[in-house]
């Protein structure tokens, strides 16, 4: 089987195919996307860059979405769930810390894959925590912790109930097209309706 593209020049050029390409062509977009954001990336300029061809590119990813997303994955970085012993406090870093990534150039280049992923709901999936199953995770994880502390009711540990806080931010950067939420609305967010659902039955709720 031919190999897809080659590095170097004469006597010391390498061949290149699979996993090596790929990493190279992955790469390549991740640079891509720092530098210019979604809008900017081009299968002309990834293919340059990764000293490939185009036709290389489409093999792995049919179009240049799919291509955003992987390369996306990348450069995220996966961080570990708050747990400062009380729900409130958990809660609110972990809007602050969607807040502060949402609000920097790599939330803004998410930002731009959302908006071009539109419905497609399985494209978005592929995104890093942004899976159901993903996005709920670190919520059910605090959430979890609060139940066994008592603060918050067991009922609570549903992912569409869970993730309510999270949405709500999401909606003022998607709806309402902010850079950046103001803390205060983060703590009106937890204040006044994440920590009333998840305690509503909670046997030590006021």
């Amino acid at each position: 089987m031919a190999a897809d593209s080659t590095s170097g020049t004469g006597a010391g050029r390498t061949r290149r195919r699979g996993a090596a390409l790929e990493d190279a062509i992955l790469r390549a977009a991740a640079d891509e996307l720092s530098e210019s954001g979604y809008a900017g990336l081009t299968m002309d300029r990834v293919a340059a860059r990764a000293g490939t061809n185009k036709n290389a590119i489409y093999r792995r990813w049919p179009g240049r979405l799919p291509l955003g997303i992987a390369a996306y994955r990348r450069l995220a970085t996966a961080v570990r769930p708050p747990d400062t012993g009380e729900l409130r406090e958990d809660a609110l870093e972990l809007l602050r810390r969607a807040n502060r990534h949402w609000g920097s150039p790599l939330g803004g280049i998410l930002r731009e894959l959302f908006a071009a992923a539109g419905g497609a709901a399985e494209l978005v999936a592929r995104l890093p925590d942004q899976s159901p199953d993903a996005a709920a995770a670190p919520w059910l994880t605090v959430l979890g912790r609060a139940v066994a502390r008592g603060e918050a009711s067991p009922e609570a540990l549903h992912p569409r109930v869970a993730t309510v806080a999270v949405v709500l931010l999401r909606n003022e950067f998607v709806v309402r097209g902010v850079p950046s939420a103001p803390d205060d609305v983060l703590v009106e967010i937890v204040d006044e309706v994440y920590l009333p659902l998840v305690r509503r039955r909670a046997p030590n709720a006021d």
